[in-house]
């Protein structure tokens, strides 16, 4: 067989898990975007402002407590009547975004349909609004609306391009983990004859009375000095 041939069939037969893994995943990917369905999301904006001017560290310590606030049950008990879903459901619809330098708060709704979206991030940040202001002379601050949310003019997700990047991925992991089970561990070295080779074992010391009796016999054995004849 011809070397360049054989080095084609040994590439194929060590990487054949990635290029079987990878296109699956991007596949699988790609599919996921065409059946999964829409979500749209919009948001909509909430200033704090200070009671008296200047305490403007204040107004922004309070706003990163507020979009914590966003979405517990206090607050979403009142737009979950004006949107129509459980407190629990729209848990999970919105979700609230502060800035560390900035006293504003994002309220950010999902839903199936665009105008879903608005009405959820509208209802929350009306609700949100209401709430902080119910203790706004403890506070020193008050909540006061910047902007609704805008309509979107297209799904947030799925996305094409991120879903099938992220198959392409699961599938370069799937198949390295393919190819690390299936290498072969290294034989272990042979010798001449061919067997594998033992670990030698250490040298024993000899029993003390063995090394007694050899070195009375040597005694024995000796010649005697020529004086004792």
């Amino acid at each position: 067989m011809p070397e360049p041939r054989r080095r084609a069939r040994a590439l194929a037969r060590r990487w054949w898990p990635l290029a079987v893994a990878v296109p699956l995943g991007a596949v699988a990917g790609a599919g996921y975007a065409v059946v999964s369905p829409p979500s749209y999301s919009a948001s909509s904006y909430v200033v704090v402002v200070p009671n008296n001017p200047g305490e403007n560290s204040t107004a922004v310590n309070f706003a990163q407590a507020y979009g914590r606030l966003a979405g517990q049950p206090q607050v979403l008990l009142g737009a979950a009547n004006e949107t129509g879903h459980s407190v629990a459901t729209l848990a999970g619809m919105v979700r609230g975004t502060t800035s560390p330098d900035a006293p504003m708060i994002e309220i950010t709704g999902t839903g199936a349909r665009g105008e879903e979206a608005v009405k959820n991030a509208d209802a929350v940040a009306k609700s949100l609004i209401a709430f902080g202001n119910t203790s706004s002379k403890e506070t020193g601050v008050r909540l006061v609306p910047l902007a609704p949310a805008a309509e979107p003019d297209a799904p947030a997700s799925p996305s094409a391009v991120l879903d099938t990047a992220v198959g392409t991925a699961a599938g370069v992991l799937l198949g390295t983990l393919v190819m690390l089970t299936r290498r072969k561990p290294e034989p272990e070295p042979e010798t001449a004859s061919g067997t594998a080779a033992e670990p030698a074992l250490p040298a024993q010391p000899e029993p003390a009375t063995t090394t007694a009796a050899g070195t009375a016999a040597a005694k024995k054995s000796a010649p005697e000095p020529a004086a004792a004849r």
